[in-house]
């Protein structure tokens, strides 16, 4: 598919894992509506479970994987094309492929890195091959894994500087819930108590104080009988201690077996 496209294409990449839901098809619609303007522009989705990225072996087999119903959604919302790549192809027997270094972003106790050990180091390498076996000009990532979007941005700034990475909004549920491939793994019970997060990261904008803010979130998450790994708030960018720039609420939990994350802006 790729060597059809060939190498001056204007190539928009959507980087997926599968199991995809109106979320994906919002930034496949985004990759669509970007390739627009480009030179022989197209939309294409990649679709890989990167193994490098789980800490947890159980986490990555229990992965879903639903490529029927994935290819549908791409083809519904107008991809040039879906690229879905065995994984000897990415990670080649007797390869060794580059682990790019890690960007400040990546390391904050507390956040990702603390719960999820490793979980970046596979982000970036296989985004960086992504980019290296595509060359896009433009990829498409969520803004829901808010630490991933930095940590990309940051590591695609070094590494492959002509890559533009376009942000996408959260898209959720009707009542608020993060959209996700993992939300079908939850009971109707903790699907209702998962409804927490999202209220949490509403009722903190009301605070000016970040102080504030945090304790606004986890009384919330302890209501519903949610203990959070994190509900802070940050700088927007670098995911340190919020100065004088813009600003993010971060929250992630586990829901009965079921871990989410959200985010979201934060005004004070």
């Amino acid at each position: 598919m790729l060597e059809r496209l060939g190498s001056e294409a204007g190539i928009v990449l959507i980087p997926t894992m599968g199991a995809l839901h109106a979320g994906h098809a919002s930034l496949i619609r985004r990759g669509v509506a970007l390739a627009g303007r480009l030179d022989r522009g197209t939309c294409v989705v990649w679709i890989f479970v990167n193994p490098t990225q789980f800490n947890d072996p159980a986490d990555y087999a229990r992965y879903p994987k639903t490529l029927d119903a994935d290819l549908r959604i791409c083809a519904d919302a107008g991809a040039g094309g879906v690229y879905v790549p065995a994984t000897e192809e990415i990670y080649p027997p007797g390869v060794n492929v580059r682990v790019p270094e890690l960007p400040r972003v990546a390391i904050h106790p507390g956040l990702e890195d603390a719960k999820r050990p490793g979980h970046f180091a596979g982000v970036c390498q296989v985004v960086l091959r992504f980019f290296e076996i595509v060359k896009p000009k433009i990829a498409v990532f969520g803004e829901k894994d808010w630490q991933q979007l930095q940590v990309v941005r940051a590591m695609t700034k070094r590494e492959m500087p002509g890559v533009e990475i376009a942000p996408m909004p959260t898209v959720r549920e009707a009542d608020g819930l993060a959209m996700s491939s993992r939300n079908r793994f939850l009971s109707a019970e903790d699907r209702v108590r998962g409804l927490a997060i999202s209220r949490a990261l509403r009722a903190a904008t009301g605070e000016s104080d970040a102080g504030a803010a945090e304790r606004t979130m986890r009384a919330i998450l302890a209501e519903a009988q949610i203990d959070p790994e994190y509900a802070v708030v940050r700088d927007a960018e670098t995911l340190e201690k919020p100065g004088a720039g813009a600003k993010r609420a971060l929250i992630a939990a586990r829901v009965g077996s079921v871990r989410l994350i959200d985010n979201a802006a934060w005004p004070g």
